[in-house]
């Protein structure tokens, strides 16, 4: 290295003593050699790896597992440099040093240990009552790959010499008061001890993260996401999957950075819309009491029932005309038939199941050797009145049109869904049964599950006809080599084979599609303001995570309908029995003055709301003034402040919002709002933000989006 790591400024010289950081310079210089070679060695091996001769089965699967875990590992290595490193401790022995991945010399002397690893954990989890061993904790602040401070903690007595600069803790809450951008950043560095033991917690069950406004519930469930991916042996490349599931698309943008920036680049991320294609355009339910009614199980276990009524045998004998006899079907065979569907298969699949029965028994009944049966099905498969009795007993369904029947046939409702009131039948109906809405989001789910996708039928059914076109212009080639062979041994005989029948089959003829990823299973879900979702919803991600593995993150009091329950009773009722709950109750993001005006407003709806306590100041009072002083309040904080971002907050619906007059000043709903957080908020007319608990809780989560200043205008 030639340029020296630390650029610290002329207020932070004496930090810059060599005694302080001279150990610091010598690790940092010996990680960037190793950071090149191993790169090098990275690229050689992945080299290798691609030149090697084409592999089959499980040694392909091999390969490409550990080029992709290759290249993750690259990526990683290249986004950062020396900055990889986040700090160090002290023990009685030895410094360690702890970065984003583990790092080593090519001797295999440790340079750094992964965050992750157990040998890290002293760096998050030591405090002054508990050191585990460890005299002092420095931790590194990065600029552009340089680093332009860092402070000391001091854990036990023996840390008080010359090779630690003590800071006041204030150097700790001053860093957490530095400029947001348009992207969360992780906050590896500055991790608490609280928060990183939810990160390391156990994922057997469902762990609730609860916490209030600015207490890091989402920094700790995304690091929790990269720590498990690391530490549970049932999630990576080629074992279980991890679902991460945020409120709402901005939410997604904003936090899309951290996860790559902790190496994983392999989760999936969605909302609660993305599960179904119908949730794009859906709407908000404009009724309250229908979207209770829909936020209830009863529509859920409406579902089972109405496809049931599309899987009926039956209840005549039927006889099929062949070129060769008649055959019968009675109803009793019909009956069998139907109950040939494997348990578990959808609506749609089972129907493909049951259709090769109905056939079987069919074809059992004729036992002539000149018949060939490859004949005999063909021919069953197209006999028309078959056909046409089987559809109409079992056909092939789509969940959104079983859906739509249920919200315009008041008969088929009341039916599939008997608990259901006369009232409540008549309140679901709708002139347009398809103008869907979010709460029609977990039913359309649910239907789809259990009826299966038509449309990957309909593929099943293209592929077979162009599978069986292929076999009879293949038989016609081989018909005409077996004939033009006059060679003794007659080899070309052989291409009648099954053997060689198989070798032939062209599978990439065959049309396809790709996978819906989202569909599960998961080994892992995590669910961020989680607080939001209802009994249906929950029963949606549940059904995606057979393992009931969860980590749900969310404040009881940021609940926009209210959440009266305790998290452990909601949580039970909707099927998760195992369940602990841990508590956030320091606010490291909203200064103390913002807190102090939007405490009261929570409390008066919500008396018990679980309000945390700021532990830092801004030094900007609370701002009041009107509509119009919106422009200067905007130009002013734009010209004294550098970076940063603005966000200006409107009600739902408003049809004049100001419109942002820099790429630093976003305009959104306190609804887009929560989950996100901004330097300076603006509050446009709070009090039209709604009434109730709704009002108040979208009120106390814009006031706290602040992590600088807030301004409330009206």
């Amino acid at each position: 290295m030639t340029t020296p790591v630390f650029a610290l400024p002329a207020r932070l010289a004496a930090k810059a003593d060599p005694a302080l950081i001279a150990a610091d310079e010598q690790r940092f210089a010996e990680i960037a050699d190793s950071l090149t070679d191993e790169i090098a060695g990275i690229e050689e091996r992945q080299a290798r790896l691609r030149r090697e001769p084409g592999r089959s089965g499980e040694a392909a699967l091999e390969r490409d597992l550990e080029i992709h875990r290759l290249s993750a590992r690259l990526r990683t290595l290249r986004r950062y440099s020396v900055d990889i490193c986040l700090g160090r401790f002290v023990t009685e022995d030895e410094s360690v040093y702890v970065g984003r991945l583990g790092l080593t010399t090519a001797a295999g002397r440790l340079l750094l240990v992964d965050w992750r690893s157990p040998a890290a954990e002293p760096f998050f989890a030591a405090t002054p009552a508990h050191p585990l061993g460890v005299s002092s904790r420095r931790r590194y602040r990065w600029t552009r790959g340089r680093i332009t401070d860092y402070w000391d903690e001091i854990l036990t007595p023996a840390a008080s010499g010359v090779h630690v600069s003590p800071d006041d803790e204030s150097a700790f809450i001053a860093s957490l008061g530095g400029s947001r951008s348009a992207r969360m950043r992780d906050v590896l560095s500055t991790i608490q001890t609280d928060q990183d033991a939810i990160v390391r917690a156990s994922a057997n069950g469902a762990l609730v993260v609860d916490g209030g406004p600015g207490t890091g519930k989402t920094v700790v469930a995304l690091h929790r996401a990269a720590y498990l991916l690391y530490a549970d042996p049932r999630l990576g490349p080629g074992r279980g999957r991890l679902l991460f599931v945020g409120p709402h698309e901005p939410y997604l943008a904003y936090v899309s950075d951290v996860l790559p920036s902790l190496g994983e680049e392999g989760v999936l991320t969605c909302t609660m819309r993305d599960f179904v294609e119908e949730g794009a355009a859906a709407t908000i339910e404009a009724n309250p009491r229908v979207a209770e009614l829909k936020s209830r199980g009863a529509l859920f276990d409406a579902i089972e029932p109405a496809v049931r009524l599309y899987e009926e045998p039956p209840t005549e004998d039927l006889v099929v005309s062949t070129p060769w006899a008649d055959l019968t079907i009675t109803a009793a065979e019909w009956a069998d038939a139907f109950r040939a569907a494997e348990p578990g298969a959808t609506h749609n699949d089972a129907r493909d199941q049951v259709w090769e029965e109905v056939l079987e028994i069919l074809m059992d009944q004729l036992d002539d050797p000149e018949v060939p049966r490859p004949l005999l099905r063909r021919t069953l498969a197209r006999h028309e009145e078959l056909g046409r009795v089987f559809t109409r007993a079992w056909p092939l369904l789509e969940a959104s049109v079983v859906v739509a029947d249920l919200y315009s046939v008041p008969a088929y409702l009341r039916r599939c869904a008997p608990s259901l009131s006369p009232d409540d039948v008549a309140a679901l109906q709708r002139e347009d049964p398809r103008a869907w809405t979010v709460s029609d989001l977990p039913i359309l789910d649910a239907a789809r599950r259990r009826i299966g996708d038509p449309a990957e039928v309909r593929r099943r059914i293209r592929a077979e006809a162009t599978r069986a076109a292929e076999r009879e212009r293949r038989s016609a080639v081989v018909d005409h080599l077996i004939a033009a062979d006059d060679g003794d041994l007659k080899l070309m005989s052989m291409l009648r084979g099954d053997d060689a029948q198989n070798s032939l089959d062209d599978e990439a003829v065959l049309p396809s599609a790709d996978p819906d990823l989202l569909a599960g299973p998961f080994a892992h879900i995590i669910v961020d303001e989680a607080q939001e979702l209802t009994d249906a919803q929950w029963r949606m991600l549940i059904d995606r995570c057979p393992s009931r593995s969860f980590t749900i993150v969310g404040d009881r009091a940021q609940a926009r309908h209210g959440f009266r329950e305790s998290w452990r009773e909601r949580l039970e009722r909707v099927g998760l029995t195992r369940v602990d709950v841990s508590s956030l109750t320091v606010n490291y993001r909203t200064p103390e003055e913002v807190m102090r005006e939007a405490e009261p407003i929570i409390r008066a709806a919500l008396p018990d709301a679980n309000v945390p306590t700021s532990v830092r100041r801004s030094g900007h009072p609370v701002r009041h003034g009107d509509v119009s002083d919106l422009d200067g309040i905007l130009a002013d904080w734009l010209t004294e402040e550098e970076d940063g971002v603005a966000c200006i907050i409107v009600a739902e619906g408003v049809q004049d919002a100001p419109l942002p007059p820099s790429a630093r000043v976003r305009v959104l709903t306190p609804e887009l709002a929560k989950g996100l957080e901004f330097d300076l908020v603006v509050l446009i007319a709070p009090e039209s933000y709604g009434t109730g608990i709704e009002g108040a809780v979208d009120r106390y989560v814009a006031m706290t989006r602040a992590t600088q200043r807030l301004v409330v205008l009206d």
